[in-house]
């Protein structure tokens, strides 16, 4: 069954967080918005499509999004602080039994007490590593390089930890990656926990991201 013009409409605004933004802030013109979708908008379609009716689907999918965006913690409900470890080497390999027996004996040398970084993810298909940079070559052993995807070195943890329950707090996970995005910061990996929310970047953005995330969480929480 054909979606809607509206449904392709949101599709497009969902699929651009810069969009999104200018659209949250008031500063986008909804005609000159609709010129620019028009051709996407009638290839999803898949007939022609008037500006008129992307206008109309676009203005009410705006009221949408700041409905949703205002419903938002009270300001003093959950607090937070900014933290960087820099030096974060990050590897994305095949999942394998082997792979996944090799890497615990990483829990008993990364001691993050004295200030080291680990984490693991084990998915169906692959496995994530993030880890400090000095436990490289030590990683290297454990593995077998045939089955490395992708591998990035320098890489920053940018950590936010918050006083609060932020996963039972709809929408500030998703606002702060789009805060990223709409800063171009390249997110390498996503961690979470029930308090504590990472996101490890590039070095060379680690400054604008730390300035965007302190700007927009102050203004937000």
């Amino acid at each position: 069954m054909q979606a809607s013009i509206a449904a392709y409409v949101k599709e497009i605004i969902d699929h651009s967080p810069f969009i999104s933004e200018m659209i949250l802030q008031d500063v986008i013109s909804y005609s000159n918005l609709a010129r620019f979708m028009k051709p996407r908008v009638e290839a999803l379609y898949g007939m022609p499509v008037s500006p008129s009716s992307i206008v109309m689907a676009a203005r009410r999918y705006a009221a949408e999004l700041k409905e949703r965006t205002e419903a938002k913690p009270q300001r003093g409900d959950i607090g937070f602080e900014i933290s960087m470890k820099t030096n974060i080497y990050d590897l994305n390999l095949r999942q394998s039994d082997e792979n996944a027996a090799a890497l615990t004996q990483l829990y008993s040398i990364v001691k993050p007490s004295s200030g080291d970084f680990l984490n693991i993810t084990v998915g169906t298909h692959e496995i994530s590593l993030s880890v400090s940079d000095k436990y490289r070559q030590r990683v290297d052993e454990l593995i077998d390089e045939s089955d490395v995807i992708h591998r990035f070195t320098d890489l920053v943890a940018l950590t936010i930890v918050f006083k609060g329950d932020f996963l039972q707090t709809p929408g500030i996970l998703y606002l702060a990656a789009r805060k990223l995005a709409w800063e171009s910061v390249n997110i390498i990996e996503i961690i979470s926990t029930m308090n504590v929310l990472t996101f490890v970047i590039r070095k060379e953005e680690s400054s604008r991201a730390y300035e965007a995330l302190n700007a927009f969480l102050s203004n937000e929480l």
